[in-house]
């Protein structure tokens, strides 16, 4: 194989993918794209109704597992990171959400970081979108992604909206558009009835072109440097089954391998904090206490009912029928097969006092855990709740000095009075949704958390014991201008030359929604910046309650 590239990426997922694709328009450059995982050739990674099944098989997925959590009673929470082409874009839930322009403003004002303002960042959410509906001065008609938005065709869809209306929220047609704050249809990254990852949307046509070479079942075990002084990226080393092989990047290294294995392969390279790394006998490139701290993620809980009317998706549950969804989608790519089921859902505020929306809300036909387990056999609804930005923090920290052992990953999830508070609010919102008279005819008792848990206390037990993570691990790279930040505006690493982190990673505090699209538009943002050029910013609005510091809807 060759053995001298312009790029080296290392990951082939949401960032990866994007960036070979963007790098790769210019026919002159040579891109070589680094992946742990296999090809995406499995039927579940395609139909959409299927994504618990590769985020459960070791061969697509880093089965990783985070340290027993004190503030989930000891639980070790499972923490799913895709290892594929398309990265976790091949077995997310395809939830197309783009996180609030409150979240970007803050980087800009809180960081240092004014190029990365909602204004900065919207142009490059149209850029990599082609919307089904159709686009306007918030969503694009000529990107690469595609993005579906949810039929509603089952009634308790429409029973969500309208009770979240009842209760006194706005309705928003577009959550990411003008208005997040509300409850409305969601959109999912299908097209045609078929998952759109990154690997469809960038991948496959940035190989297309022949100038961007994949190397999968590949692993990354060490980034190299050369010169003591002023250290650069000069290639990577690569285990492939077992045998070590070095390749060089001319330009720039690119470390697009996510929130885990993105700090863990600075750490195996060097970079990182001195006082971890020299007990394992790993040579100081760069003294950066910030790679791999500042982890963070959100948590969500259920909120289930039973339902009185059979017309959940329990009865899609059944072996007969998922065989029957299965040839019609095998035949049509149409039907119950073809979706995420994520097809309403909202966004609102805790409290009064808090200016853009701190909860998000999936709702979902039937009642049913991740890992496929129901609280009861029978008919059932539920909303996923969480709050979006958790001031828990935690850690990625290399064990040992070898690519083959999995890091320490500690969230320290529900570690501090306010996500406590968030949490309860959760439960006690969701509940009065559900009580509104668009439900009356649906709703029977109540599954979880029961109407025996109404206290604070009772309610932070049920969290503990219950709540799951919504695989959004991130902010282990930060960017920012500080002694902690990794990165600086565009994904250079912070010591050493030629080297960039892209990927969720880098976000310096946590989006108010799922994490795939804002981790491809800062891919597209990043690409430009290498090309040294940029869209202009956007001059369109965004919405903010009018009287949110004295009113909680």
């Amino acid at each position: 194989m060759e053995k001298e590239f312009d790029y080296i990426i290392i990951g082939a997922g949401s960032a990866g993918s994007t960036l070979a694709y963007r790098l790769g328009e210019d026919l002159n450059t040579r891109i070589l794209v680094v992946e742990a995982g296999p090809m995406d050739h499995n039927l579940f990674i395609h139909m959409p109704s299927g994504f618990a099944y590769p985020m459960a098989n070791p061969r697509y997925t880093w089965m990783y597992e985070a340290e027993a959590d004190p503030g989930m009673n000891g639980r070790r929470v499972h923490c799913p990171r895709g290892k594929t082409i398309g990265g976790s874009s091949s077995i997310n839930g395809m939830v197309y959400i783009r996180g609030n322009a409150e979240d970007y403003n803050g980087w800009a004002e809180k960081f240092n970081l004014p190029d990365w303002s909602y204004a900065h960042c919207l142009p490059y959410f149209r850029k990599s979108e082609t919307r089904e509906k159709g686009g306007d001065e918030y969503r694009g008609s000529e990107g690469p992604l595609r993005v579906h938005t949810g039929e509603c065709k089952n009634p308790l869809y429409n029973a969500f909206i309208e009770a979240g209306q009842q209760a006194g929220y706005a309705y928003t047609a577009d959550m990411n558009g003008y208005q997040q704050e509300g409850f409305g249809p969601m959109d999912m990254t299908t097209y045609k009835g078929r998952r759109w990852s990154t690997a469809m949307a960038y991948l496959r046509p940035a190989l297309k072109r022949g100038n961007v070479k994949l190397l999968p079942n590949t692993l990354a075990s060490k980034i190299l440097f050369e010169g003591k002084d002023n250290p650069r990226a000069v290639g990577v080393a690569l285990d492939c089954g077992g045998q070590r092989i070095e390749v060089r990047a001319r330009r720039e290294v690119i470390v697009s391998s996510g929130a885990i294995n993105s700090p863990q392969l600075l750490q195996l390279s060097g970079i990182g904090n001195a006082d971890l790394l020299k007990p394992l006998g790993i040579m100081v490139v760069a003294d950066r206490k910030g790679v791999g701290e500042n982890l963070q993620d959100h948590l969500e809980t259920y909120v289930q009912y039973a339902c009185k009317e059979p017309i959940t998706l329990y009865s899609a549950s059944k072996p007969l029928a998922m065989g029957m969804i299965g040839a019609q989608w095998l035949l049509t790519q149409k039907g119950l097969g073809a979706t995420n089921h994520f097809e309403s859902g909202g966004f609102i505020r805790s409290d009064a006092g808090v200016k853009h929306p701190d909860l998000q809300y999936h709702f979902l036909p039937m009642a049913v855990r991740y890992d496929g387990n129901s609280p009861v056999e029978g008919h059932g609804f539920q909303a996923h709740v969480g709050p979006m930005r958790s001031t828990s923090r935690g850690h990625v920290r290399i064990r040992t000095a070898s690519h083959l052992d999995a890091p320490t990953i500690v969230f320290n999830y529900m570690s501090n009075e306010q996500d406590r508070k968030e949490f309860r609010a959760a439960i006690r919102l969701t509940r009065e949704v559900f009580a509104q008279k668009a439900f009356d005819r649906f709703r029977a008792e109540e599954l979880s958390p029961t109407s025996q848990v109404q206290s604070d206390a009772e309610i932070d037990e049920h969290i503990r014991n219950q709540a799951e993570t919504a695989y959004h691990p991130s902010c282990s790279c930060r960017m920012g201008t500080d002694d902690m930040a990794v990165v600086d505006s565009q994904g250079r690493v912070h010591g050493v030359q030629n080297l960039r982190v892209v990927d969720a990673s880098i976000m310096p505090l946590i989006v108010s929604g799922n994490l795939n699209v804002p981790t491809i538009m800062m891919a597209e943002k990043i690409a430009d910046a290498i090309k040294g050029t940029a869209l202009p910013p956007s001059k369109a609005p965004a919405w903010v309650h009018p009287n949110w510091q004295t009113q909680q809807r």
